[in-house]
C-alpha cells in the first residue's frame, strides 16, 4: 500500500513533431512490436501512434527495444486476436521532438471516463440487468495563473486556435510519467474573483486512453 502527493509534478504540452512514419505491421505479442522502416526513434523517445487497432490508436507511447526498423508498443499486450485482429494494426507514427512546460498550474482535474451500461430485462423478470458498454468521454481541465508572456500559455493558445490534437505529459515527483492525447481548447478570459489569483483555463478532450510509465 502506498499513497503520494502530486506536489512538484510538472506538465508539458507537445509543441514539435517529427515527420510521419508508416507503420507496416504490429505483432500480436506482449508488448506488441511495430515495424516501421527507418523510423529514427531512440529508446526513451515519445511518439504518437495511429493504428487500425482502435484500442491503441491516437495514444502516446514511450519507445523501447528500438531497432532500425522496429520498436515496442511499450506496456501494451496485443496478444488477444479477438481484440487486436492479426494483420490489421497498420497505420503511422510520429515522434514528439519538443515539449513546452505549462507553469503556474493552480488546478488539474479530470472528468468523464465512467463506465456506461446497457440496461435490459427479460419479459418474465421483475428486475433489470446491466451489461457494460463504453466509458464516457474523458477530458482534462487545467487552471493556470494568468500570464500571457509565458511560453506554455502561448503553446496552449496556438493549439486551441488550430483545434489541434496535442500530447500532454505529466511527470510525477517519483519520476512516473502520464501521457495523454487530445484536442486542446483554451479560454483566455481570466477569472476575476476578488482576493483570488486570476486564472485561465485549458481543456484537453482525450481521443484515447492515457498511458502510464
Amino acid at each position: 500500500m502506498a499513497v503520494s502527493l502530486p506536489d512538484g509534478a510538472t506538465i508539458a504540452i507537445a509543441t514539435t513533431y517529427g515527420s510521419v512514419k508508416t507503420v507496416t505491421a504490429i505483432t500480436n505479442a506482449n508488448p506488441g512490436v511495430i515495424t516501421s522502416a527507418a523510423h529514427g526513434l531512440l529508446n526513451g523517445a515519445f511518439y504518437e501512434l495511429k493504428s487500425g487497432w482502435q484500442k491503441i490508436s491516437d495514444r502516446v507511447f514511450k519507445a523501447s527495444n528500438v531497432a532500425t526498423n522496429a520498436l515496442d508498443v511499450t506496456g501494451i499486450d496485443t496478444t488477444d486476436t479477438n481484440r487486436f485482429a492479426a494483420g490489421t494494426g497498420v497505420g503511422s507514427l510520429r515522434e514528439i521532438t519538443a515539449w513546452t512546460q505549462i507553469p503556474q498550474i493552480l488546478e488539474f482535474t479530470t472528468s468523464g471516463g465512467d463506465q456506461q451500461f446497457a440496461n435490459f430485462s427479460f419479459l418474465e423478470e421483475d428486475y433489470e440487468r446491466q451489461l457494460p458498454t463504453v466509458t464516457s468521454a474523458q477530458s482534462i481541465q487545467i487552471g493556470i495563473g494568468d500570464d500571457p508572456s509565458l511560453p506554455g500559455y502561448q503553446a496552449l493558445k496556438a493549439a486551441g486556435e488550430a483545434r489541434a490534437i496535442r500530447a500532454l505529459k505529466v511527470t510525477l515527483p517519483n519520476g512516473a510519467v502520464l501521457l495523454y492525447n487530445g484536442f486542446v481548447s483554451f479560454n483566455e478570459t481570466p477569472t476575476l474573483t476578488k482576493g483570488s489569483v486570476m486564472q485561465v483555463r485549458a481543456t484537453i478532450s482525450l481521443q484515447g486512453r492515457p498511458t502510464r510509465y
